[in-house]
């Protein structure tokens, strides 16, 4: 049984003392595939030098709505010209985020825009970040601009209404450990997704699951994700897991 990990931040510092040890561990349990995901420039060439350094992991390239700040569109250049190594398989993570940043709105959705622009330009997917800004994340989407080769709502939300808009656009859904936490309700957002639409992820070092909240998330925990999946859809892990993985390979364009 193989695990596709669709989400991962190896590129975070949290992970820099042990960084290789972990990787090779977490092969040799059976997480075959990683992507390996920027949310600014700095990060994405980390991304990019990690997934060269492993024939295993891929990257994406990208600037998030949390790390905007003091930026000029100019940088999206530089996402440009790492975008064109051949191990990276989308644009991201980018998007919206209300949660966090709500003086910015118009910035944000103006590098989300110009990201999804070059996407089309480069013939790449989108993995898109969204919290508390599902309408605007929307309206870009449907009106604005249409992303010609879709892409993934990443640790997607659990709002069963967003997961309906997203499926009608023809986007992934990603799900993380968050779906296992004693105060999550999934169960009617999961159900939402159709089987050839569903991923699974770890966003690590973030989000990690339980029973195991308090420590470092790592790719090797996308197995509870998986398994939360498969009691709520009836199925076996290995059925999820191999779903899944497949999945992952289609929108990343990994064959």
């Amino acid at each position: 049984m193989q695990f596709f990990d669709s989400h991962a931040h190896y590129n975070d510092e949290k992970f820099e003392e042990d960084r290789e040890k972990l990787i090779k561990q977490i092969y040799e349990e059976d997480i075959t595939k990683i992507t390996c995901v920027g949310y600014d420039v700095k990060s994405s060439e980390l991304a990019v030098q990690i997934a060269n350094d492993h024939d295993f992991i891929y990257a994406t390239v990208g600037i998030s709505p949390n790390d905007i700040e003091n930026l000029t569109i100019c940088e999206i250049d530089k996402i440009r010209a790492l975008a064109k190594n051949g191990k990276v398989v989308a644009i991201g993570e980018i998007g919206l985020d209300y949660y966090w940043n709500k003086e910015n709105k118009n910035v944000q959705q103006e590098f989300f825009i110009k990201q999804i622009e070059l996407a089309d330009e480069l013939n790449l997917p989108i993995v898109i970040h969204c919290r508390d800004a599902v309408m605007d994340t929307l309206e870009i989407l449907k009106h604005k601009i249409n992303p010609k080769k879709r892409g993934i709502f990443h640790c997607c939300m659990l709002n069963p209404e967003l997961i309906k808009e997203a499926i009608k656009l023809e986007f992934y859904i990603s799900f993380s450990g968050n779906i296992t936490f004693k105060s999550a309700k999934p169960k009617e957002a999961i159900d939402a997704v159709p089987l050839d639409r569903i991923l699974i992820e770890t966003d690590s070092p973030y989000l990690t699951p339980e029973p195991f909240r308090k420590a470092r998330n790592d790719s090797r925990n996308v197995k509870l994700v998986a398994q939360k999946i498969a009691e709520i859809k009836g199925l076996q892990v290995e059925e999820i897991a191999k779903i899944t993985y497949e999945n992952a390979k289609k929108i990343y364009g990994i064959y």
